[in-house]
């Protein structure tokens, strides 16, 4: 069979953004596609067998678009594209595009994949989101990049992070430090996410004057939190009473995010989890939203998703 070439014009979108660093976009399309990939000016080349061509079009089309939109692609997200063109679950460039408005944020941040995507929906219509999900899926950080919008537009007037400290194989006692000192490491992933989209100083000082506030599940015991977003990070190490309690703290105009993976439980006994507990008891209530999300929605480094995989598969046997 004959090959065939198509050619795409990529006018207003930034090259680099598009092409990626020494071209490593390009490389990952050819890759993912089969085909030649050229980008020459304002024309982007796609050189191959006519199936395969018409496949990368679709797949180069949407890079375009993203790349006129401001966005700054990885190869990671190419390859994330290429399989959304071979399941049939390409969302165009504007449908894509849910953006979530941090100012003096460093980054655009905006979901990924089609499973990331339904996940901020759901944040943004419901008022209980459960997100599960391997790692890697970025539950953690759209959730807090939610909470740091809403509280940003004033929607809310506190983002309060909460965790479990579950000691999983190690000990809390032995631990330096006051008590703060030994928790502290339970809750750098919020703090983490935190620094990535804020400011040092503002985090500081939302962090001082409580506007937004990280602490131990614990500490949540017999407040009502109105009027503030809400997250639960590690949802799968909470038991049944501790969710209870945790999901009655809830006051007028607030909004809360649970957010687990079931394959790290880290309880003795698993059906203790009160994740597991709410997917029997929760489902069909008007307001809390379950998300699913999967492999395929893992962001992280590539081989996260190829672990994942064998472990689940190790499980399996």
């Amino acid at each position: 069979m004959s090959d065939v070439t198509h050619r795409l014009s990529a006018e207003g979108a930034d090259p680099l953004a598009l092409a990626g660093v020494n071209d490593t976009n390009l490389q990952e399309l050819e890759r993912a596609t089969g085909v030649r990939v050229a980008l020459r000016g304002d024309q982007f080349t796609l050189a191959g067998e006519i199936g395969a061509v018409e496949r990368a079009a679709r797949v180069a089309s949407t890079m375009i678009d993203l790349a006129r939109m401001g966005n700054e692609l990885t190869s990671d997200d190419v390859r994330r594209l290429a399989e959304e063109g071979e399941t049939g679950t390409l969302a165009r460039a504007t449908d894509r595009d849910q953006r979530i408005a941090l100012p003096g944020a460093r980054r655009v941040i905006q979901p990924k994949t089609a499973g990331q995507r339904e996940y901020v929906a759901g944040m943004r219509e419901n008022d209980i989101v459960i997100g599960i999900g391997p790692a890697g899926t970025g539950k953690t950080y759209l959730a807090v990049a939610m909470g740091v919008e809403a509280l940003a537009r004033k929607l809310v007037r506190r983002l309060v992070l909460a965790r479990p400290a579950v000691e999983a194989g190690e000990r809390l006692g032995f631990l330096p430090g006051d008590l703060q000192a030994k928790v502290d490491p339970y809750l750098r992933p919020l703090y983490d996410a935190l620094e990535d989209m804020m400011p040092p100083e503002r985090v500081q000082k939302a962090l001082e004057t409580r506007t937004i506030e990280i602490a131990p599940l614990a500490y949540m015991r017999g407040r009502t939190l109105a009027d503030a977003f809400i997250i639960l990070d590690e949802a799968q190490n909470v038991t049944g009473g501790q969710m209870k309690m945790f999901l009655t703290r809830m006051g007028v105009n607030s909004r809360a995010v649970v957010i687990g993976d079931q394959t790290q439980i880290d309880l003795e006994n698993r059906e203790d989890s009160g994740l597991i507990q709410i997917e029997r008891i929760l489902p069909g209530i008007e307001g809390v939203s379950f998300c699913y999300l999967e492999e395929r929605d893992v962001v992280r480094h590539r081989l996260v998703r190829d672990i994942i995989r064998a472990y689940a598969e190790d499980q399996g046997s």
